[in-house]
């Protein structure tokens, strides 16, 4: 029998630690499915979702405790196999880097039950300006009955209160 597991990684960025962990994994008979890791802050972080025999996971704890004792700090926690239902829908927005951005925009969506399913953030230097800018692009998923219009709606309710633009499209 198999189980899935995700491993979620924090420590000192340096050359080797994936490499660690895609050893880990495999000295425990795990297959390495899908994962996301970066440099942010300095750190080396992300998730990886692992499948493995029921049977490997005290080997994988064990790798896993090896790999802490280099600096990198695994959790393993055990993932949830549910897809849930829904619309895809992409994500962008741009604007002036404040303080509130992610806040504003989360709300918005969770009020209409909306799942961020991926985000990615960042700032930048405007070329123009110098003036910092902050960029988002996410996956969402739509509950049934909310349509993508309804949420068009709710998000340009505030896009000047916070000052971004915007846009929603259909994967592809």
């Amino acid at each position: 029998m198999l189980t899935k597991v995700i491993l979620t990684v924090i420590g000192s960025d340096r050359p080797g630690l994936t490499e660690a962990l895609a050893a880990a994994v495999l000295d425990a008979g795990g297959n390495w499915l899908e994962s996301r890791l970066s440099r942010l802050g300095g750190k080396y972080v992300g998730s990886v979702l692992v499948e493995l025999p029921a049977d490997g996971l005290s080997a994988l704890r064990a790798a896993a405790g090896r790999i802490d004792a280099v600096g990198l700090k695994v959790e393993i926690v055990a993932a949830d196999g549910v897809a849930p239902l829904g619309t895809a829908m992409a994500f962008s927005l741009v604007g002036q880097d404040r303080p509130g951005i992610v806040r504003e925009v989360s709300a918005v969506l969770a009020r209409l039950a909306v799942n961020i399913e991926d985000l990615e953030t960042g700032t930048e230097d405007e070329a123009w300006s110098g003036n910092r800018l902050f960029r988002a692009e996410a996956r969402l998923l739509l509950p049934p009955g909310v349509e993508a219009g309804t949420v068009q709606d709710a998000l340009e309710a505030i896009s000047s209160e916070i000052m971004v633009d915007f846009k929603l499209a259909v994967p592809g």
